[in-house]
C-alpha cells in the first residue's frame, strides 16, 4: 500500500454520499414498507412482519460473506470497488419492483413482498459492506475515523429524510396515505436517488484505491481454513460487545419505526401536512452530530460517550408516550401536544446519528486490535456485522411490529380517530417498554468493549513498524 494521503474535506464527502443510497433504503423498510404492504396493500401484519424477517435471515449469511470476499478480494480495481459498482443498478431494480407489485392473491404477495426485500437487502449488502469499511483504510487516526464517519452518518439520514419528506410532504400530500400511487412514486424516486448516490461515491472515490490495503497474500482459500480464520476474528471481545449493543439498539428502533406511521397517524393524530414539518427540521437534527461526535468522543473518549448516549435514550426514547399512558401528557387537541412532540423528534434523531457515528467509528477501531492477533486486515467482515445489526431494525423489529398489531387487532386501512381507544393504548404501551427494555440491553453490551485511544494509538504505531521492517525484509531479500 502506498503512503496514504491526507484525509481531506473533499474525500470525507465523496466517503459520505454513498450512505444515501442506504438511507434511502433504510427509511422504506423502516417506515413505510410494513404500513404499506399491511394498510394499503391489505397483508395482514404477521405475514408482512414475517416477509421481512425472513429476508432479514438471508442477510445473516449474506453479509458476512460479502464481509469476507470483499475482504480478501485481488483486482485492478482493488478490494472494494468491484462489489460497489456491481450493486448500483441491481439494487434500483430491486427497489423499484418491491415498491410496484403486480395484482397478486394475500399469499402470492407475501412471497413477493420476500423475494423482493431479498434482493433488495442482499445487492445493499453488496454495496454498504465494501464502501463502510474503507473508513478503516482511508485512516487510522483515532479522531479522524471519528470525522469520516460523521459525514457517511450525515447523508445517510439526508437520503433517508429526504425521501421521507417526499412522501409526507408530496406525494401522501396530493394521493394520500392509503394510496397506492404514493408509494409506488415514492419506491420509484427513491430507486433514482440510490443508483446516483452508489456510483457517485464509488466514481469518487475510484482514485484513491492505490492507496487502500491490498488482500491478503494466501495460497488458496480452503473453507476449512476460512471458517477457521473467520472464528478466530469474531471471537474479539471488543466486536462481539459492539456487535450485540448495534444489535439490540436496532432491534429496538426497529419495533419504533415500524411503529412510527401507526403512532404519527393514530395515536397522536397529527395529519400528513404537519409532520412534514418535522421531517424537515430533522435535517437540523443529522447535521448537528457532525460536529458534536467529534467533539464528545475528544472529550470523553468512545466508550463513555456511547455509554452515556445508551443511558440518556433508555430514558428520553419513550418519554412521551410513557408520560401520556400515565395520564401526564396534553390531549391531542392541545396545541402543545405537537411542539413538545416536534421537539422531542429533533433530540431523539440527534441523539441517535451521534451513537450510530460514535459505535461505527469504535468498530473501525477494532480492525487493527484485531490484527494485531490475527495478523488480518478484515474491514469487510467487522462492518458486515454492523450492516446486520442494522437491517435487523426491519427484520426483527418489523416481525415483532407485526405480530404486535395482529394481536392487538388492529384494523386495516383505519382512518384516523377511528380506531378504538384500548387498541390505542395498548399500541403505546408496546410502543413504550420496548424501547426502554432493548435500549438497556444494548447498554450492558457495551459495557464490555475495551479499546481506548492510548491502546489504540499504541497498536497502530507498532502495526507500522512491522510494515517498516517487512518491507525493509523485501527490499533486503531482492537485492
Amino acid at each position: 500500500m502506498q503512503n496514504r494521503p491526507a484525509v481531506t474535506r473533499r474525500v470525507r464527502w465523496l466517503y459520505g454520499i454513498g450512505a444515501a443510497a442506504y438511507g434511502v433504503k433504510d427509511n422504506g423498510f423502516s417506515y413505510f414498507l410494513l404500513f404499506y404492504y399491511n394498510q394499503v396493500l391489505d397483508l395482514p401484519g404477521t405475514y408482512a412482519g414475517l416477509a421481512i424477517l425472513i429476508a432479514m435471515l438471508f442477510d445473516a449469511i449474506s453479509d458476512p460473506l460479502v464481509g469476507v470476499w470483499s475482504d480478501n478480494t485481488t483486482s485492478r480495481w482493488g478490494r472494494r470497488h468491484p462489489f460497489m459498482y456491481a450493486a448500483a443498478l441491481p439494487v434500483a431494480f430491486a427497489y423499484f419492483f418491491l415498491w410496484n407489485p403486480p395484482e397478486l392473491t394475500e399469499f402470492q404477495l407475501f412471497v413477493y413482498l420476500t423475494i423482493a426485500s431479498i434482493l433488495v437487502r442482499f445487492f445493499i449488502t453488496l454495496y454498504e459492506i465494501p464502501s463502510s469499511a474503507i473508513v478503516a483504510e482511508l485512516t487510522d487516526d483515532y479522531d479522524e475515523r471519528t470525522r469520516l464517519l460523521s459525514y457517511r452518518y450525515l447523508m445517510g439520514w439526508y437520503g433517508g429524510l429526504g425521501m421521507a419528506v417526499l412522501n409526507w410532504g408530496v406525494f401522501m400530500v396530493a394521493w394520500g396515505a392509503a394510496n397506492e400511487t404514493t408509494y409506488r412514486v415514492y419506491g420509484s424516486v427513491g430507486a433514482v436517488v440510490m443508483f446516483l448516490a452508489i456510483m457517485g461515491s464509488s466514481l469518487g472515490l475510484h482514485r484513491y484505491i492505490p492507496y487502500l490495503h491490498p488482500p491478503p497474500e494466501r495460497a488458496s482459500y480452503r473453507l476449512g481454513q476460512l471458517l477457521k480464520d473467520l472464528k478466530e476474528t469474531v471471537s474479539n471481545r471488543n466486536f462481539g460487545a459492539l456487535f450485540f449493543a448495534g444489535l439490540f439498539a436496532a432491534i429496538g428502533a426497529g419495533v419504533a419505526t415500524n411503529f412510527d406511521t401507526y403512532v404519527i397517524t393514530h395515536f397522536w393524530e397529527f395529519a400528513a401536512e404537519q409532520w412534514r414539518w418535522v421531517i424537515c427540521s430533522l435535517f437540523a437534527s443529522a447535521l448537528l452530530p457532525l460536529y458534536l461526535a467529534p467533539l464528545v468522543t475528544r472529550r470523553w473518549d468512545k466508550k463513555k460517550s456511547a455509554m452515556g448516549i445508551y443511558a440518556f435514550q433508555i430514558v428520553f426514547s419513550a418519554l412521551p408516550i410513557m408520560l401520556r399512558l400515565a395520564g401526564w401528557f396534553p390531549d391531542n387537541d392541545s396545541p402543545w401536544t405537537f411542539a413538545l412532540i416536534w421537539a422531542h423528534a429533533v433530540v431523539n434523531v440527534a441523539v441517535i446519528v451521534m451513537f450510530g457515528i460514535i459505535q461505527s467509528s469504535m468498530l473501525a477501531d477494532v480492525v487493527e486490535h484485531s490484527q494485531m492477533s490475527t495478523g488480518r486486515r478484515e474491514e469487510g467482515l467487522f462492518f458486515a456485522s454492523r450492516s446486520f445489526a442494522q437491517k435487523a431494525t426491519s427484520g426483527v423489529g418489523a416481525f415483532i411490529a407485526g405480530v404486535a398489531l395482529d394481536a392487538i387487532s388492529f384494523p386495516r386501512a383505519a382512518a384516523p380517530g377511528t380506531v378504538p381507544e384500548d387498541v390505542i393504548w395498548n399500541l403505546g404501551f408496546i410502543y413504550g417498554p420496548v424501547l426502554m427494555l432493548f435500549y438497556f440491553l444494548a447498554l450492558g453490551s457495551i459495557g464490555f468493549y475495551r479499546i481506548t485511544r492510548r491502546g489504540h494509538n499504541q497498536r497502530v504505531d507498532q502495526l507500522r513498524a512491522r510494515e517498516t521492517r517487512a518491507g525493509n525484509l523485501q527490499r533486503g531479500g531482492t537485492r
